[in-house]
């Protein structure tokens, strides 16, 4: 059923609109520092590195200074959409065969240094700041440096994150610094990092010792400072000396990387998402087949119209489990994944009145002349358990001149390895544990190899200018997050707030990233304010039906800009504690 009038007028939180400049973010600390960057005269790019780097504070658990992440940005002046790959890679040292011989043929999961990947945000930062910002990062580093000396007042989350995590209690390192004796952390409680504070402090001190060789060089000299300096060497002694695969080679080589979007038209909307090493592409295969249906007469979140979009999902992830990876080591067939044909005949696989519960990869190759088939091995599996949520955060942030940038950091699962580097006052994230341990899966860990992550951010171009920016924290979720509050929009004429506040579903009918890659077939998640008749119609369908909370399943955040009046308006979920602000 479309909402009622009455409602549609109804949100938790309001949108919230400016003209000049609007920011989004998971935490109304980082949000209120993108927005103090913009009124001090910084673009989007200075405005969105300030942000994540406090961001990595007061959102620590799921995202932080050793983070992976994926970036798209909308550059006003080329009138052109980038992507920046920042997730991480695997240690030279961390081979298939090592794990088979050294870890039970298992990956390490969400604990210890095994599971990390190097960190890529700070050389985000760097390639923002270089190519596109206008400021330095003594400037955009001041505010995180000030509340990492000085503190901030723990949300209740943060304070609940931090007493309830096990694995950093086994860590020397992490207890020093969480604190994490006897007493419990309070929402409302100061806590402060100067391990952070000196880290980033070292950084701006490279940088002002190269000023006088120019702004290029001094944002270089800052960056390599943390990639083939003091702070590499450190990380690689700390690594070394606590059973970490991690050497100093890992970080002087790593580099972040740009590289060209894939986008597919969705009625006059071209939605773009990053290529390589990430999810985000799935998303493009399920609207691709969504495309060919009435969905406005289907009905918002109807049985038919959460079955049709859950059964394309499950398709898209099946093509995300074979062909999505790093591209550097794995071809992907994007001219046949993201065809309109190959989606037709993808279609025919979706039957209205029956869930499938089956894993379904295509063959897009068919649809690329000239092609062989690639003939993947699957790596799936239907029992044990992995986690297909998991721990992310987002910002996003848009400027006067209508620069426009989607961030994605993450530090995977709650506190990444659970391992704080040293005395560097930051944890790496616990990516490796998505890797496939199966040779020749597109996912396969291979020295230097960037494991597709659950990660993506999402931009919408509307005749040629950038529309919407949004994205969401939720693992394996965060596709299934983004798509609805996209369609929410386009397909039942929301604004962005009613969009991001309404009812959902999710699926775990779909291989999880993290090892060992579990499938639930024909799982179906639904938000308690999901009516009982609409429930009951998909279970006959064969869906097994699981209720969550009523507020459950999304943490979105996103920005639209009003193609005829170029009004910003910012949303944010109020299931978390995300926060939006614009002027």
């Amino acid at each position: 059923m479309l909402l009622t009038p009455v409602f549609a007028q109804q949100t938790m939180r309001p949108v919230v609109r400016g003209r000049q400049y609007a920011a989004a973010s998971m935490k109304p600390e980082s949000t209120q520092v993108a927005e103090q960057i913009l009124r001090a005269g910084g673009n989007a790019f200075d405005a969105a590195v300030a942000c994540q780097a406090v961001l990595a504070q007061v959102d620590a658990a799921s995202n932080g200074v050793g983070s992976d992440a994926v970036i798209l940005i909308y550059d006003a002046r080329a009138g052109k959409v980038v992507s920046i790959n920042a997730e991480g890679t695997a240690p030279k040292l961390a081979t298939i065969e090592w794990f088979r011989k050294n870890h039970g043929g298992k990956l390490a999961v969400d604990d210890t240094l095994l599971a990390g990947t190097v960190p890529g945000v700070v050389d985000s930062w760097y390639l923002l700041l270089d190519r596109w910002g206008t400021m330095s990062f003594a400037d955009v580093l001041a505010p995180a440096i000030d509340i990492a000396e000085n503190g901030f007042p723990l949300s209740i989350r943060l304070a609940g994150a931090i007493n309830g995590s096990r694995k950093m209690r086994k860590y020397p390192s992490s207890v020093k610094l969480y604190s994490l004796g006897s007493r419990k952390w309070q929402g409302g409680d100061i806590f402060k990092n100067p391990d952070l504070a000196r880290t980033f402090k070292r950084m701006v001190e490279a940088e002002r010792e190269n000023a006088g060789k120019g702004r290029r060089e001094a944002l270089r000299a800052a960056r390599d400072r943390f990639y083939k300096g003091d702070i590499a060497r450190e990380m690689a002694q700390f690594s070394e000396a606590n059973g970490g695969l991690f050497r100093y080679e890992d970080f002087a080589s790593y580099t972040a990387k740009i590289e060209e979007p894939v986008w597919v038209d969705y009625r006059g909307y071209r939605v773009y998402k990053n290529p390589s090493a990430n999810q985000g592409p799935a998303e493009l295969f399920a609207l691709n087949l969504l495309e060919g249906y009435d969905l406005k007469a289907l009905g918002h979140n109807s049985a038919a119209y959460i079955h049709t979009s859950t059964e394309a999902i499950k398709l898209a992830m099946a093509d995300r489990d074979k062909y999505l990876g790093d591209m550097d080591f794995t071809p992907i067939p994007y001219e046949g994944l993201l065809s309109k044909d190959y989606a037709r005949e993808r279609r025919k696989l979706i039957d209205p009145d029956r869930a499938s519960l089956e894993y379904r990869p295509g063959v897009p190759e068919k649809f690329v002349p000239g092609m062989e088939p690639l003939n993947r091995p699957a790596d799936v599996r239907m029992a044990g358990q992995a986690d297909h949520f998991g721990d992310t955060s987002y910002l996003a942030v848009a400027d006067k001149d209508r620069n426009v940038v989607t961030f994605t950091p993450s530090l995977h699962t709650g506190f990444g390895t659970g391992v704080a580097m040293g005395e560097l006052g930051f944890i790496f994230n616990c990516r490796g544990d998505y890797y496939s341990l199966v040779e020749g899966h597109a996912n396969a860990l291979a020295p230097g190899k960037r494991p597709r992550s659950t990660l993506q951010s999402t931009l919408v171009l509307k005749d040629g200018k950038p529309w919407l920016a949004t994205g969401s924290p939720g693992g394996d979720d965060q596709c299934m997050r983004t798509m609805q509050t996209f369609l929410n929009m386009v397909e039942f004429g929301m604004n962005v707030q009613q969009a991001i506040e309404a009812a959902r579903w999710t699926t775990r009918s779909l291989p999880a990233s993290p090892f060992p890659h579990t499938m639930y077939p024909g799982d179906l998640g639904l938000e308690e304010r999901i009516p009982e008749a609409v429930r009951k119609a998909l279970a006959a369908k064969g869906h097994k039906i699981k209720m969550s909370g009523p507020w459950s399943l999304g943490s979105n955040a996103a920005i639209v800009i009003d193609p005829v009046t170029g009004v910003l308006g910012a949303g944010a979920d109020p299931r978390v504690d995300a926060y939006a602000l614009a002027w």
